[in-house]
């Protein structure tokens, strides 16, 4: 699952940025994913689909330790020749956010 691979990705990462070798490291901040259709059409130049991308909060909890939260947005998109018009999705469900705090858990 692509979800897992990336998730391990960014266990690794977290801990090379945690693990210093003079103490902790005080640069975490968030990293934001390119949006990734969910479901619908993409033809290049014409694309009528619902998208979502993600932002994971990075924030060092004490020595050695570090705080990981999610944030899913979700938005339909169309384009038609090269110009997007996005418009904001509600989605209450959290599973998308749970599975990946899931995989960065099992990952460490």
């Amino acid at each position: 699952m692509r979800v897992s691979l990336w998730a391990v990705s960014l266990a690794l990462l977290i801990t090379a940025a945690t693990a210093a070798a003079d103490g902790s490291v005080e640069r975490i901040g968030f990293i934001t994913t390119d949006s990734r259709r969910v479901e619908g059409d993409n033809f290049g130049v014409y694309e009528k689909a619902l998208r979502h991308r993600l932002r994971l909060h990075l924030k060092a909890a004490g020595e050695n330790r570090t705080t990981v939260s999610v944030e899913r947005t979700v938005f339909k998109r169309e384009r038609i020749l090269f110009v997007d018009k996005d418009e904001p999705v509600t989605d209450t469900t959290q599973t998308v956010e749970k599975a990946l705090l899931e995989a960065i858990g099992k990952g460490l």
